[in-house]
């Protein structure tokens, strides 16, 4: 045989054998057309780390598969994960580094995954390192900034604690509170805003059930550690809700409770106290966002109760600020027991979309 045609038929058995063993496509954490939401530690080249309820990671690709490497620190984290904004699973990753795979036999195109953090930041760290593509794998451009931009600041409301507990108890389980529930990311959601949420269950202005309050936490990106500070050049939101107060307004009446002693020793604090506390709290936020309108509102629990002191102390602190682009809003009672259901997330969110829609230009 003629060596020209041998090298030939060589040729073109390596070429076929090497297409046949096409590798997956290794995407790392740092590649630019990875979208990240949320205050989310991007700075180190191994991993990006997740802490806060709401913060995501979107991928628009092509290929027949597709998986992520994470790991975690307690393993006591849920993701929500949605497949071209149809399909959705729920994902736990473990505290060992290792693929999971999101999805299987994808068809031919374009396909976007997102990956959502359900829970809260007291579940600990989780750290993302990329995704595996299989299949004719291709990287797509990340999609268009969004036009409008949100920011929350909440306690268990907004974090979406509990609401997916059907037996009604309350369970602190983190399986049952999933932020993609809550009104927060349902109002996020009406107005195809870009969503970030800093939140905490128990958490109050004054005082919370646990050593630490909205006023130091707020401006960390890493929630658990003091030392953590927030760039907030990086994010500015078209619009900040505030949902706080409903923590206080419990722990004010137990003079019994650690945290009542550590805060205010035996002495209950005066209103004039508490609203200027709130005041200040609202003008650190206005310090970082100069231009942003702020809603300061109270959830459907019993600090909205009828007879309830406390919308008239938000409404208080707001008039001592006199800004034109600071707000109150206050949702109805919900007369049942416990947090907020779905339905009750709902309705919150239909209410504040409609005060928003009536009273925000932007």
């Amino acid at each position: 045989m003629n060596p020209t045609f041998k090298l030939l038929g060589l040729f073109l058995f390596v070429t076929l054998f090497s297409c046949s063993q096409k590798q997956d496509l290794i995407v790392a954490n740092t590649n630019p057309n990875i979208e990240y939401w949320g205050r989310i530690d991007t700075t180190t080249l191994e991993a990006a780390e997740l802490y806060w309820s709401g913060s995501s990671i979107r991928l628009n690709f092509e290929g027949s598969s597709i998986a992520v490497m994470f790991d975690e620190e307690r393993g006591d984290n849920y993701y929500n994960v949605i497949m071209d904004n149809d399909s959705l699973f729920v994902f736990r990753p473990d505290t060992v580094q290792q693929y999971y795979t999101l999805a299987n036999g994808l068809s031919d195109g374009s396909h976007q995954v997102e990956i959502f953090k359900r829970t809260e930041w007291d579940r600990g760290w989780s750290r993302f390192y990329g995704f595996k593509i299989g299949g004719s794998a291709e990287v797509l451009p990340k999609p268009e900034e969004k036009k409008r931009k949100i920011e929350f600041y909440g306690n268990s409301i907004t974090a979406g604690y509990a609401v997916e507990d059907f037996s009604g108890q309350d369970r602190s389980d983190s399986i049952f509170t999933n932020n993609y529930l809550s009104y927060a990311k349902l109002t996020a959601d009406h107005f195809d805003a870009e969503y970030r949420c800093i939140c905490k269950s128990g958490i109050g202005i004054t005082i919370s059930w646990f050593p630490l309050i909205m006023p130091e936490m707020y401006n960390r990106l890493d929630p658990a550690d003091p030392n953590s500070s927030w760039d907030f050049s990086k994010y500015s939101p078209d619009l900040v809700v505030i949902n706080l107060f409903q923590n206080d307004s419990w722990l004010v009446e137990r003079p019994e409770h650690e945290e009542f002693k550590r805060q205010f020793g035996t002495v209950k604090p005066s209103d004039d106290f508490i609203i200027q506390s709130y005041a200040d709290f609202v003008n650190s936020i206005r310090k970082e966002y100069p231009d942003a309108p702020i809603i300061c509102m109270l959830g459907n629990m019993d600090a909205t109760r009828e007879g309830s002191r406390w919308p008239g102390l938000v409404e208080a602190a707001v008039k001592q600020l006199d800004d034109p682009k600071i707000y109150t809003f206050f949702e109805p009672f919900k007369n049942s027991p416990g947090h907020p259901t779905i339905e009750e997330q709902q309705t919150m969110a239909k209410n504040l979309n409609k005060f928003i829609e009536q009273n925000i230009q932007w």
